[in-house]
Formats: C-alpha cells, structure tokens, sequence
C-alpha cells in the first residue's frame, strides 16, 4: 500500500472541498425546482472538476511509484485507477 503525504495532496483536497459546495448548491437548486438546464450546467461542472481532482491524485501516485523501484503493483493499481477515469 502507498501513503502520499497529505501537503502533496493538498490541492487535490481543496478541489475535492469545493466540490462538496458545488454538489450542495446542486441539491439546492434540484430541491427549489430549478431549471433543469441549469443544474446540468452545474453537474457538468462538478463532474470535471471531480476527474481533474482524480487525475491528480493519480499522477501523484504514478510519481511516486516512478520512483520507487519496489512499487510495480501500487503502479499497476494506479493504472486501472487512471484508466477507470478516462
């Protein structure tokens, strides 16, 4: 199993967090009947941003295991993990 240390993941954090906000501002709007054009609108977006937060972690992960001779099966994991997201 691989740990990152939390500072390198921490941008990813901050964009998972606000994530967070957009899906409550989503729920808000679904539960004041918004228009629905407009939520989808909002989906969109928080669904790009969840991949972007993705990717990152992923790349992350795959530096790491660059540099880490001993960590082939955290890379292979990592590859499914980044395939999944395309």
């Amino acid at each position: 199993m691989m740990k990152i240390d939390v500072e390198e993941l921490k941008s990813a954090r901050d964009r998972l967090a606000r994530i967070q906000g957009q899906i409550g501002g989503i729920v808000k709007m679904i539960d004041e009947g918004r228009d629905c054009t407009e939520i989808l609108t909002q989906l969109s977006a928080a669904s790009t941003a969840l991949s972007r937060a993705g990717f990152s972690i992923i790349s992350t992960g795959m530096t790491h295991c660059a540099n880490d001779p001993e960590g082939s099966d955290n890379k292979i994991a990592l590859e499914k993990a980044f395939m999944s997201l395309a």
